[in-house]
Parts: C-alpha cells; sequence; structure tokens
C-alpha cells in the first residue's frame, strides 16, 4: 500500500480534482488518499478566525459568506448528477452553519482550531462524493479516528500504527481509502492540527505508520528544485536525494516539503516522492536512505531570520557560559538555527520573535547582546558536500561581494549555511546559482 498527498492547487479546481480521481485509479496497488484543502480556504478560514478574536463579527460573517459563495461554485462544476449535487450542496451547508454558530459563541483557541479543520473536511468529503457519483470505490476516514498528537503536540506514531492498522483491516477488500491532512485530535481529545503545511506530515507519518511502499507527495511543480525558481531564473528539478539532504532543504527555506515530514518516512525507510499533479509523467524527485552523488545538489533560502550576537569578557574562564545560555532559549521554547563559537562570544540565530524581550533581559544579567534583524540563512547542501574538493571555497567566492554575517559548517556534512542581511537575498542566490551550478 502507498500513500498519495493532494495540495491545495491540486484539488483547488473541479477540474483538477478529476486528474487527481485519475492518478489515483492508476495501477493496482492499493492507496490512502491524503487530500490539503482547496487552495485558498485555509488563509480563508485564517482570516475569519482572526476575526472572531478581535470581535469583529461583522467581518468575520463577511468572509464566511465569501468562502461560502466560493463552494457555491465550485461543486456545480464538479459533480453532474442531480443526486450528487444535492449531496455536495448538504456537505457544504452543513459546515458553513457551523461556522456561522459560531459567530454567537466566544472564540477561544479551541474554537478557531474547530475552525481551521473545515477545510480538509469540505475537500475530502466533496472528492468522496465524486468518486461516488462516478462509482468508483473509496472508503472514507477520518483522520479524527487515528491521527493524534501528545500533550507536546508531537505525533503519537505507534498509537497511529495501531488505530490505523484495526481500520484497515475492516476493510480487507477495498483498495482506495480517502482521509484529511493536517488536521488530528489532541491529547484532550479536541480537534487540533500539525500547524500549515501539515498535510505533508499526516502523509508521511500515515507511510510510517503502515510502512508504505511510498509516500507520494504531488503538487503543482516537478520536484524539488536546485534553487528557488521564484528568485533564479534558471533551475532545475532535482532526480534523486537523500533523506538528510531533503530534511536540510525543507528546514531552511524548501517550500515544496513541510520540514517536518521526512523523519517519518525515513524512520521505516519509506522512499518520498515529489510529483507534479499538472505533469503525472515527469520524473520529480526520489527521496530515499542512500543516494550516491558528490557535491553541491540544492540551494534554499529562510527569511525573517534575527541574529543574536552574545559577549563575555569572561567567557573562556566561565565554564557554564554556553549551557546558561542554551537553557534561556529552551526556557522559551526558541529554537536555535544556526551557531557559531569564539572565545568571547557565541552568535545563534531564530526565527521565532516570540518570546525574544524575555530572552534578551535574561541574557543581559551575564554578558553582552547585540541583535541583527531581517537576516536571511542561505543553505547550501549536497551528499558528502564537506568532502567535495573545493565545495566550500566556491561558496565563499560566489558571495564574496556581499556581507557575510556568519557561516556555519562541520556539524552536517550535507549543509553549509551562510547568513546574509535579507536585502542581499536574491543577488546572493543568483550568484550562487551561477557559480556552484554546470548548466
Amino acid at each position: 500500500m502507498k500513500i498519495m498527498k493532494f495540495g491545495g492547487t491540486s484539488v483547488g479546481r473541479p477540474e483538477r480534482m478529476h486528474q487527481v480521481k485519475d492518478l489515483i485509479t492508476r495501477g493496482d496497488e492499493s492507496k490512502i488518499v491524503v487530500l490539503s484543502a482547496l487552495s485558498g480556504t485555509t488563509n480563508s478560514l485564517v482570516s475569519i478566525g482572526e476575526a472572531l478574536a478581535s470581535a469583529d463579527k461583522a467581518l468575520a460573517k463577511a468572509r464566511i459568506d465569501e468562502l461560502h459563495a466560493h463552494y457555491n461554485q465550485f461543486y456545480p462544476l464538479l459533480l453532474k448528477s442531480e443526486l450528487a449535487r444535492e449531496k455536495a450542496q448538504e456537505i457544504i451547508k452543513e459546515h458553513f452553519e457551523f461556522l456561522n454558530i459560531l459567530l454567537r459563541i466566544s472564540f477561544n483557541e479551541a474554537i478557531n482550531r474547530d475552525i481551521l479543520a473545515q477545510g480538509e473536511l469540505l475537500s475530502t468529503k466533496l472528492f468522496h462524493t465524486l468518486l461516488e457519483e462516478l462509482e468508483i470505490p473509496a472508503v472514507f476516514l477520518s483522520a479524527f479516528d487515528f491521527m493524534s498528537i501528545d500533550e507536546n503536540s508531537e505525533p503519537e506514531l505507534q498509537k497511529i500504527s495501531d488505530k490505523l492498522k484495526v481500520i484497515l483491516a475492516q476493510h480487507p477488500d477495498d483498495t482506495i481509502f480517502i482521509t484529511q491532512g493536517f488536521i488530528c485530535k489532541n491529547h484532550l481529545n479536541e480537534v487540533d492540527n500539525l500547524k500549515r503545511g501539515g498535510s505533508d506530515y499526516t502523509a508521511s507519518l500515515v507511510a510510517a505508520a503502515i510502512q508504505a511502499t511510498a509516500c507520494e507527495i504531488w503538487t503543482d511543480i516537478d520536484g524539488m528544485h536546485n534553487n528557488d525558481p521564484r528568485i533564479v531564473d534558471k533551475t532545475r528539478p532535482i532526480a534523486e536525494m537523500s533523506f538528510d539532504e531533503a530534511a536540510e532543504l525543507a528546514y531552511f527555506g524548501a517550500k515544496i516539503l513541510h520540514p517536518a515530514s521526512i523523519w517519518p518516512a525515513q524512520q521505516f525507510n519509506v522512499p518520498v516522492k515529489l510529483l507534479n499533479t499538472m505533469q503525472p509523467e515527469a520524473h520529480g524527485t526520489l527521496i530515499k536512505a542512500d543516494v550516491e552523488t558528490i557535491g553541491v545538489k540544492a540551494i534554499a533560502a529562510k527569511d525573517g531570520i534575527t541574529a543574536i550576537k552574545i559577549k563575555s569578557s569572561r567567557m573562556l574562564l566561565a565554564y557554564g557560559f554556553l549551557r546558561k545560555v542554551f537553557e534561556i532559549f529552551e526556557k522559551y521554547k526558541t529554537p536555535i538555527d544556526m551557531i557559531t563559537t569564539s572565545e568571547v562570544a557565541v552568535s545563534v540565530t531564530i526565527d521565532d520573535l516570540s518570546h525574544l524581550d524575555h530572552i534578551l533581559e535574561e541574557l543581559s544579567t551575564f554578558c553582552s547582546v547585540e541583535i541583527d534583524r531581517d537576516q536571511t540563512i542561505i543553505c547550501i547542501v549536497g551528499n558528502m558536500v564537506s568532502e567535495s574538493k573545493g565545495a566550500i571555497q566556491s561558496v565563499i567566492d560566489s558571495l564574496i561581494e556581499y556581507p557575510v554575517r556568519m557561516v556555519s559548517f562541520g556539524g552536517s556534512r550535507h549543509n553549509v549555511s551562510v547568513l546574509v542581511d535579507s536585502k542581499f537575498k536574491k543577488e546572493a542566490l543568483q550568484s550562487l546559482n551561477q557559480d556552484l551550478f554546470t548548466w
């Protein structure tokens, strides 16, 4: 059995849902199909939640009505028979009645999570209705019946596996299962989610839970490219890469893949394929355990970075200095992306500024602190990049015209990361693309 995940753009139009139908009915292998919300829906639901949070019920109502109108235009183009259209109309009516009821209830975070769940529930129910109309046998699975997270918002993989295996065993003759990405239940049995981009995470978790033959991530581009095609004109898809390479690229800005979606598949050695819904015959990108290529393979960039320079004149003799520094970041649950050290200073980068003021206040009790905002991490990734002759020198030479704030190298042999002011991002990516790849 394999997993096939389709993103919002892949199901965002009626004709694209029909393309997805064609893809999932190819071949004889059983499959679990994971769907995102229709493109634009999650953004609309976020705006509804924000309006309710600010007590602007008129704006929330307007956003609900706009989204409702979109779905009322969508389903007649998706379905042909009167019976199927009536069912779709009832599905849509039910979910938007729920959203309208929330206008009369005091808003809280649990309600907001309920709001955000509506997108995936709508897309999967409408798609399942399409399959029913076409008499394509398929089982509708609610992610709430098996997808769960613990009190730390971490997926409970063993529980997911146990529950899924019981459910699948109840349908021994079925070969197509439809479920939702992103949504789950938390440790309080409340509706929750895996955060933005979480449908990829769902697919990888399900693949790991059932030890699938493959986890296919279908999007609107033909695999992971070796640079950002929105910024750099000349890019190309990467045919193969290792789990470690893909994880580095996803974490440091490659938008095609959710950063957390690699490790579950990697744990159980499930190959991940990045494929294009609009060009299904394209090779795409295969991510697997071992890839034998040497040298620089791809570049990604992560914006919204703040660099913090922490300096102590007594650092060399203060054996607990680094421990004290990291304990502060741990206390405020703020991950660090990059780190460099010298005898008297340490520099780190973060992208979560929620607790920056508290962090700076505590650090300033035993050292001096400087911050640089609006920074970008550029990550250069390749299998065995540290053993590729001249690779590091080529990176440095390519950036000779741009001030480099930090360089991180050696922590991973798949990654060289540099920190630059975000205003140099475009030029730096273009220079690296020209110098590091042979065209």
